[in-house]
């Protein structure tokens, strides 16, 4: 970004060339962009993320339900945690068979993760199912999809400016590349005669 200082230096200076000038208004231009087109894009990725994710919340309320049930027998101790947003390592679980009362009424019966640490005959625990009383995970929170929203525009608006500046960085390589290249046709042109008697050398 240091082109952008020059564009003021380079307005009268007998030694600018073109490409010096392209590559300063670029340097600008990228740099524009960065400050603004970045952030505005991260705000809107941001807004359609948490207007996806809070309607995901509120369909996942309707359709997922606590539900109580009773420990028929223990079964294992179970090291893994099944919902790691909401449990840490240290909670405990124990895997147990159990029966539970589906929203629609119906009866059920099966192996679940248990949040007890030494679960008993006839304990009770509470578990999330559908109206069926399918087992399912707990139901997304609010403030859990905000930051996954506030997250995925914060990782938009990065990766924009990344790629902003990543299309500078490669257009001025390109340019270098071809300054370069004019450098060695005059080197060649002019170099084949030097030292040589009577070239005025």
């Amino acid at each position: 970004m240091r082109a952008i200082s020059g564009l003021w230096r380079w307005r009268h200076n007998p030694l600018r060339r073109t490409s010096d000038l392209v590559e300063a208004w670029l340097a600008l231009a990228a740099m524009v962009l960065i400050l603004l087109a970045a952030p505005l894009l991260g705000a809107v990725v941001g807004a359609s993320a948490q207007d996806a994710l809070q309607q995901s919340v509120r369909d996942q309320r309707q359709a997922r339900h606590e539900v109580a049930a009773t420990v028929v027998k223990e079964l294992s101790h179970s090291p893994l945690d099944p919902d790691p947003e909401t449990s840490s390592s240290l909670d405990p679980h124990s895997r147990v068979l159990a029966n539970w009362t589906a929203p629609d009424g119906t009866a059920q019966h099966g192996t679940v993760i248990a949040a007890l640490k030494s679960p008993h005959h006839g304990d009770h625990f509470t578990i999330w199912t559908d109206l069926q009383g399918r087992i399912v995970g707990r139901p997304l929170d609010s403030a859990t999809a905000t930051t996954h929203a506030v997250l995925a525009g914060f990782g938009a608006g990065l990766m924009s400016a990344g790629l902003i500046e990543g299309g500078r960085r490669l257009i001025v390589w390109r340019m270098v590349r071809r300054r370069y290249a004019c450098w060695d046709r005059a080197w060649d042109k002019a170099g084949p005669d030097w030292g040589k008697a009577d070239t005025g050398s």
